[in-house]
């Protein structure tokens, strides 16, 4: 293999090429050769297909030896020859000329006049008012208040069962949120599978990246499996950075997928149509049940959208499929991955620069680093147990620590520097510069503190850039004859010192300013009190 691929791309191609995609339909999908990609799947020992599909033509039924082809038999039988035995079917009647929504019509033109469609309505009509007649009365009735609309033509893109989902967020209902009191607009996530269209439809507050991945498995668990790709846009939760050839994933999103065995196939720069199964369904909602409605809780608005989904969505004839989405997703379910056994255990991120000392910070707490990272950048992992360390360039684990009180540090054994680190003598010798009070201080702080203690001697430093040499070294001074020698008793001992008693060279225009304001008064008021 000429091409080196991070671990996220030859995931993909290794998913793609089991599920036995041709090498140029996994080219055109993640933008890589075909010559790297079936050097990738025959390392892994993946088949290989080439160009075209694979053969999924159904062998044509064989003619029945009892056909004959005799041209006497062939013949069709003439109009005098049908037996009229049978009596003919009518014709039905023509419809009535009122349409059976014209009792309806004020409430038909009310919920046009809130946005919702005719889907929308004829389900209200049946639910709330016992509407008896079909949906195609309410359409034509629909299409005489406000007129038709030509719909556009779309690529259809077939998947195998359980191979493909694709997921969005869309605006979600006015809800009133619990603190304020005010509707405000939620956020409507869809997970949409591939093959039998069955989608999965939950409302949030906001989101973020934990929120993001939180809704994927909340989806899976309600499809009781997984699929093995899924289909995303370019948002920020699930794509850090868009590409056309080479997308950087969430971290957080990406492990989490792996832990279902999923990877994800993040659409081109602006191509959303890749992903267009799961556009309808999210267009589908807010025009069909949610369009115009306002819910006083967030539970309350969940349990309508599932009762929906229930009632209506799944039992829906689906347009393209011309099938049940129910009957389609009984087929389906059976192909779905399974479930892992636990949840994953999320974790915060972030990028760190190793400090002087060898450290990284972490909510005010600091872990060592191997040697020679100083001064570079790593990524960082953590929740409440744990702290990891990685490298950013191959995701390699470099450390891993367990969790530090505010202030303290976690650093093995083998990563303390033998020797002085030349840029901590530096810093000793800056200190030196400043007084001999602070160089003590300085020298006592790094003699029992290691590494550790750089960051306390370059705030001492700070300190005397701050207030000046002479003060640092009065208030040092202080701190040997206490005998605490440390960084926190100078840092308060400044912040609290007396003030500093004016000098005569001061104090001389104050005398001079205060003679001229009284003399001001004399002239003025004649009274010198």
């Amino acid at each position: 293999m000429s091409n080196v691929l991070d671990d996220t791309k030859q995931q993909q191609i290794l998913a793609l090429g089991r599920l036995g995609w041709s090498l140029r339909r996994i080219e055109q999908a993640l933008a890589v050769r075909r010559e790297t990609i079936s050097g990738y799947l025959k390392a892994a020992g993946i088949a290989v297909h080439g160009r075209g599909r694979r053969s999924e033509a159904k062998s044509k039924p064989a003619i029945s030896e009892e056909v004959s082809t005799d041209s006497a038999q062939a013949k069709p039988a003439t109009r005098a020859e049908v037996s009229t035995d049978v009596a003919p079917v009518p014709r039905p009647g023509r419809a009535p000329s009122a349409s059976a929504c014209e009792p309806y019509r004020e409430l038909i033109a009310e919920a046009l006049r809130l946005g919702r469609n005719a889907m929308a309505i004829w389900q209200d009509l049946v639910e709330d008012h016992g509407f008896t007649a079909r949906y195609a009365s309410v359409r034509r009735f629909v299409l005489t208040l406000r007129g038709a609309s030509s719909p556009e033509a779309r690529v259809v893109i077939t998947t195998a069962p359980g191979e493909e989902g694709q997921v969005d967020y869309g605006d979600g209902p006015m809800v009133r949120h619990p603190q304020t009191g005010k509707y405000r607009r939620t956020r409507l996530f869809v997970l949409t599978l591939g093959y039998s269209r069955k989608a999965v439809r939950l409302l949030v507050w906001h989101s973020s990246t934990q929120v993001w991945a939180e809704l994927h498995e909340r989806a899976f668990r309600r499809l009781g499996g997984t699929v093995r790709v899924i289909v995303l846009d370019n948002l920020k939760e699930g794509v850090l950075t868009p590409d056309i050839y080479d997308p950087a994933l969430n971290p957080l999103y990406r492990d989490v997928l792996a832990h279902y065995g999923v990877v994800a196939l993040p659409c081109r720069v602006g191509d959303p149509d890749r992903k267009g199964k799961v556009e309808a369904g999210v267009g589908h909602a807010k025009k069909t049940p949610l369009r115009g409605l306002r819910f006083e809780t967030l539970d309350e608005a969940q349990v309508y959208l599932d009762r929906w989904e229930a009632h209506w969505a799944d039992t829906r004839i689906h347009g393209t499929t011309k099938r049940q989405v129910a009957g389609m997703f009984a087929e389906e379910q059976p192909a779905l991955g399974p479930l892992p056994l636990e949840p994953f255990r999320y974790y915060r991120f972030g990028v760190r620069t190793v400090h002087l000392d060898g450290c990284v910070e972490v909510e005010a707490a600091y872990y060592g680093a191997p040697p020679g990272w100083i001064g570079h950048r790593v990524d960082v992992q953590w929740n409440d147990l744990f702290v990891r360390l990685l490298d950013p360039k191959t995701g390699q684990l470099l450390r891993e620590h367990v969790r530090a009180p505010r202030g303290w540090h976690r650093i093995e054994d083998a990563d303390r520097p033998r020797r002085t680190p030349p840029k901590t003598i530096a810093l000793l010798e800056a200190a030196m510069r400043v007084g001999p009070s602070v160089s003590t201080i300085c020298d006592h702080i790094h003699r029992h503190e290691g590494e550790a203690g750089v960051r306390r001697i370059l705030g001492v430093l700070a300190l005397a850039k701050k207030h000046g040499p002479a003060v640092v070294e009065d208030a040092a001074k202080a701190a040997l004859d206490l005998g605490v020698p440390t960084y926190r008793f100078l840092r308060r001992y400044l912040e609290r010192r007396p003030p500093v008693p004016l000098t005569l060279r001061q104090v001389d225009p104050l005398i001079r300013q205060l003679t001229l304001y009284r003399d001001l008064i004399d002239r003025t008021t004649g009274d010198p009190s």
